[in-house]
């Protein structure tokens, strides 16, 4: 069984969000930061938001770059924060965008699949080609290890190079698409998708649609939705019989305290932060199964 066969039966028992730890120390509440360290404040934090949200969230998506930036104490947080989400029973996603020649992406992969920075999934980038990949399809094969791997992003400057037009026809993107489904042909779980699948975003909804259904069998790591623009009625055009996908978001989460009505930032705690984190995600999650639940006869018919 591959993690992604796990990842697919969380979004059908909790639901399609996926919480982004992607936490800055001032995302977080000021009483909370007072008397210790930017990793201690972060560590702590998430660990209270996984508490809220672990019951409603289809796994959780740590981008390194935040914890790489506070040095060797940062690590150390985001070592910690994957033990303890997956200690919860939580799936976890490394969002460490890695991509270079096999040798040293042998190496990143031992880093990312094993030992103190040990997650589900990885994000990777394809564009050193297809030998970049197959390290960490080693790990797939082996221990059922998963990985996203960027497609067409979210963020303004993807029409630069993902949009490029090939000589033998089609986009970059295209050609990506193509070459990972075709290493998950053999490659397939039980619920019918890859042991890799595709972070596409939800910001452009006019080619979404073709997008799901050229690639039916790639499942969707979904960022945009919220701060980016992407809606919960855009999200759910990359979703397959309402699965196949989880939606990210991180600033709208981490920062859901700052919207508490009445708000004192003085007086707001880790807890009353974490309840609101909490309650952004049920209306996440209830807005997302909402328009799945809409396009569902659309899919049927």
């Amino acid at each position: 069984m591959y993690m992604m066969d796990q990842l697919y039966e969380a979004v059908a028992c909790r639901g399609p969000v996926c919480v982004g730890l992607d936490t800055a120390a001032e995302y977080i509440p000021p009483k909370e930061r007072r008397d210790v360290s930017p990793a201690e404040a972060v560590l702590a934090y998430n660990r209270v938001l996984v508490d809220h949200t672990k019951d409603i969230a289809a796994c959780y998506k740590v981008q390194i770059a935040y914890y790489e930036a506070l040095g060797r104490s940062g690590l150390t947080a985001y070592a910690q924060t994957l033990r303890y989400i997956r200690e919860q029973g939580s799936l976890v996603i490394g969002d460490v965008k890695r991509g270079d020649i096999a040798d040293t992406a042998a190496q990143y992969a031992r880093a990312h699949f094993e030992g103190d920075f040990a997650v589900d999934f990885v994000t990777l980038s394809p564009y050193m080609g297809m030998d970049s990949l197959e390290p960490w399809l080693v790990y797939a094969d082996r221990t059922g290890k998963g990985a996203f791997v960027l497609l067409r992003t979210s963020n303004p400057g993807m029409r630069d190079f993902e949009y490029q037009e090939l000589k033998i026809g089609g986009r970059l993107y295209e050609a990506v698409g193509e070459r990972l489904a075709l290493a998950m042909t053999q490659r397939s779980g039980v619920h019918g998708y890859g042991a890799f699948g595709a972070v596409v975003g939800c910001t452009d909804p006019a080619e979404a649609s073709a997008i799901r259904e050229r690639w039916d069998r790639l499942f969707f790591l979904i960022p945009g939705y919220g701060a980016q623009g992407g809606t919960a009625q855009d999200a759910a055009l990359l979703f397959r019989k309402a699965n196949g996908g989880v939606v990210n978001a991180s600033r709208s989460i981490l920062k859901a305290w700052t919207r508490i009505p009445g708000l004192d930032p003085q007086g707001v705690d880790k807890v009353a932060a974490a309840q609101a984190a909490r309650d952004t995600v049920i209306q996440m999650r209830d807005a997302l199964c909402a328009a799945l639940q809409d396009r569902e006869p659309a899919e049927v018919s």
